[in-house]
C-alpha cells in the first residue's frame, strides 16, 4: 500500500527504512489515518521523517505521488474554469480595505465549503462567491485580506493559504535558518572527560545497584562528567562582510550559549588576520595575535568566519595592507598560516555561496584552512572535521565569477 510514496521519499533523499515503512502500514491497519487526507500527511511524516531539515523533501513527494487525489474543499473543475480570464480589480481606498473583515482559518474553510455546495455560475467583482477581481475571501486577483486564493497567480500578497503550497521549504538544510538550529549543528562538535576529584551520582548505576540489592537504596557515583572543549573564534567584521552580518551574528549567539564549550573566546578583525584581532571592537581593545599564540593551546578548536574576499595586495602586502599609514612588518597570508600552523583543528566558514569563491583570495585562503559554507550543512561538516572526522570540504570553482555580484548575499 502506498509503495509509490516510500520509493518517492527514497528518490528524494528521506532515508526511510524497510521498518519505519512497515510501522506506517501497522498505523494505518489499526485506522490511525481515519481514511483522512490530512491525518494520513501528518501520520507518514511523523514516522517515516527523522529531521525536520527532510520536510521539504517529504512535501514535494506527496505532492508528486498524491497530487490530485483530494482537492482542498473538492474545488469542482466548473469552479475552476470560472476563475480564468480574471476581471481587473476593482481599486479601494485605504479606510474601505481596512473596513473589510479577516476570517480565520476555521472560518474560511466552514464558509468555502458552503459556498462550494451552493454557487452555480461565475462570478466576478463580488463580495462573496468563488470569483476574481473582486472583495470576496475566496478566488484570487482580488483585495480581500486573509482569504483563500484558489487558482491564478498571486500577487496580492494576502492570502492566508494557498492551496499545495510546501509550507517546509525554509527548513531546507543548505540554508541558514535561526540560532537554534545553528546551535544544534554546533554540537555536532562536542567532547567529555572525566576528570579531577568532583563525583556526580550515576542514576543509572544507582538503579542498576539498587535492584541488585533487593530495592535496598544504593547510591553509585562516577567522576563528574566534565566538557574540556575550547574554542577560539574569529570573525571578519565590515566592509564586505556586512551584508552578511546577521548570518555572523547567528552564529555567535548560538556559539555563545552552547553549554558543551568549556570556554569561547571570540575576537574580530577586518579582511584578513594581521598582527592584532580585537575582542571589542566599540573599544578597539586589540589582542597582539603572537600573544593569543602562546597564551591558547594547541588543541584549541579554530573557527575562523569571513567571506575571505579582498585586494589581493591586502592578503600578500607588507605595507599599507590594512590602511595607507599602517605598516603590518608580516603580510596577513603569513599570519594566518602562523594560525593554521599552531592549532592542530582548524576551519574557515563563509558565508558566501559556493559558485562565488573563485576569487582569487578565497582561492588562497582555501589552499590553507578547509573551507565551508556558513549553512546548517556546513556547519555540520566543519564541526565534524574539527571532531577530527575525515571530511572532504567543498572545491572552489575555478575561474571568474560569472554574472556579477561577487559580494553580494542576493542567494541566501
Amino acid at each position: 500500500m502506498f509503495l509509490d510514496l516510500f520509493y518517492a521519499l527514497r528518490a528524494r533523499g528521506v532515508p526511510v527504512t524497510p521498518t519505519e515503512w512497515l510501522t506506517l502500514m501497522q498505523a494505518l491497519a489499526q485506522g490511525l489515518a481515519f481514511s483522512d487526507m490530512v491525518r494520513l500527511y501528518h501520520l507518514a511524516r511523523a514516522i517515516c521523517v527523522k529531521s525536520e531539515h527532510q520536510y521539504d523533501a517529504y512535501d514535494q513527494a506527496w505532492l508528486e505521488v498524491f497530487r490530485g487525489i483530494e482537492a482542498p474543499a473538492q474545488v469542482r473543475d466548473d469552479v475552476l474554469e470560472w476563475l480564468k480570464n480574471p476581471v481587473l480589480p476593482m481599486e479601494l481606498s485605504e479606510r474601505e480595505l481596512a473596513m473589510l473583515e479577516a476570517m480565520d482559518l476555521d472560518t474560511l474553510r466552514e464558509e468555502l465549503e458552503k459556498r462550494l455546495a451552493e454557487q452555480a455560475e461565475r462570478h466576478d467583482g463580488g463580495n462573496r462567491w468563488i470569483g476574481t477581481g473582486g472583495t470576496s475571501p475566496f478566488g484570487h486577483g482580488g483585495l480581500r485580506p486573509g482569504g483563500v486564493r484558489i487558482g491564478g497567480p498571486g500577487g496580492g500578497g494576502m492570502a492566508a493559504q494557498i492551496a499545495a503550497k510546501r509550507r517546509f521549504e525554509a527548513y531546507r538544510t543548505d540554508r541558514v535558518l535561526d540560532t537554534r538550529q545553528i546551535g544544534v549543528a554546533l554540537r555536532k562538535l562536542r567532547r567529555f572527560a572525566r576528570e579531577g576529584a568532583r563525583l556526580e551520582v550515576d542514576i543509572e548505576g544507582t538503579i542498576h545497584a539498587t535492584a541488585r540489592n533487593a530495592g535496598e537504596i544504593t547510591v553509585v557515583e562516577r567522576p563528574e562528567r566534565k566538557s574540556h572543549l575550547q574554542v577560539l573564534l574569529l570573525m571578519d567584521s565590515g566592509g564586505s562582510m556586512t551584508p552578511y552580518s546577521h548570518l555572523v551574528s547567528r552564529l555567535f549567539s548560538a556559539a555563545s550559549r552552547a553549554s558543551h564549550f568549556e570556554r569561547l573566546v571570540a575576537c574580530y578583525f577586518h579582511n584578513c588576520v594581521y598582527e592584532h584581532v580585537y575582542r571589542d571592537l566599540s573599544r578597539w581593545e586589540a589582542w597582539p595575535v603572537e600573544d593569543l599564540v602562546n597564551t591558547l593551546d594547541r588543541g584549541v578548536k579554530l573557527i575562523l568566519v569571513g567571506d575571505a574576499c579582498m585586494a589581493p595586495s591586502e592578503l600578500t602586502a607588507r605595507w599599507g595592507a590594512i590602511d595607507w599609514g599602517h605598516q603590518n612588518d608580516m603580510a596577513g597570508i603569513d599570519w594566518l598560516r602562523r594560525l593554521a600552523e599552531h592549532f592542530e583543528r582548524a576551519v574557515w566558514l563563509n558565508p558566501m555561496r559556493l559558485p562565488l569563491w573563485s576569487h582569487p583570495t578565497v582561492q588562497r585562503i582555501s589552499d590553507i584552512y578547509p573551507m565551508f559554507e556558513l549553512t546548517i550543512d556546513g556547519i555540520e561538516q566543519a564541526m565534524k572535521h574539527l571532531s577530527g572526522r575525515r571530511v572532504e570540504p567543498p572545491e572552489p570553482p575555478q575561474g571568474p565569477v560569472r554574472g556579477g555580484g561577487l559580494r553580494h548575499p542576493s542567494a541566501w
